[in-house]
């Protein structure tokens, strides 16, 4: 296996998804270090929010950085709360508080997508980024315990190929099951591939 990658977040429940998905590539990711300071995530898009996060880690750690940002987008809110989903219920908004928002806010069985982008860089200026995305709808009232975030009241959806088929949410399936459909899984999937190519033939 090769040094594991840093990952520029302080969400736990994160940085152990994104170890699952990389684990079977011979990845791993690393905390990023306490005295790292991430600046605030202000971006108009989910891919500047996740380049200005990996551009700061790598600057500050002269090592090459992965950071993502991602968000769920309801079709019945033109796409919001899309970057603010963690921050859609106010700054301070707990996962329950945003859910909550959410539920209160988008009629039951309406169009959703979460969506989710990596960014990798590289202390020398290199950049590059790759993204996933999971179509599904609300789930009212929500169900299950897994996952974080917005997962209860998110069915994903049956098209037999990327989304569950027995009718769960995000929340009830499996952490397998999981990552094997939702947004995060293909996109840091794609960044997986992408880096196991470049060890195999590292650019010149």
């Amino acid at each position: 296996m090769s040094a594991p990658v840093v990952l520029a977040t302080r969400n736990a429940h994160k940085l152990a998804e994104v170890g699952r998905i990389l684990a079977p590539y011979g990845l791993a990711v690393t905390a990023l270090p306490a005295e790292v300071v991430l600046g605030p995530e202000d971006g108009d898009t989910y891919a500047a929010n996740a380049l200005g996060k990996a551009r700061v880690a790598a600057v500050a750690l002269g090592v090459a950085v992965i950071a993502d940002d991602s968000g769920i987008e309801a079709a019945a809110l033109a796409g919001r709360p899309g970057v603010h989903s963690a921050r859609f219920a106010g700054e301070t908004a707990t996962d329950a508080d945003n859910l909550a928002l959410l539920i209160g806010s988008v009629p039951a069985g309406s169009p959703l997508r979460y969506v989710c982008w990596v960014a990798w860089v590289a202390p020398d200026g290199e950049e590059a980024l790759f993204s996933g995305v999971c179509d599904g709808t609300l789930l009212v009232p929500p169900r299950g315990e897994g996952g974080f975030g917005y997962d209860p009241a998110f069915l994903p959806d049956r098209d037999g190929v990327h989304a569950d088929a027995t009718g769960r949410s995000m929340a009830e399936l499996s952490e397998a099951e999981k990552d094997r459909i939702s947004h995060r899984g293909e996109a840091v999937r794609a960044f997986a591939r992408w880096q196991v190519a470049r060890s195999v033939d590292p650019p010149r």
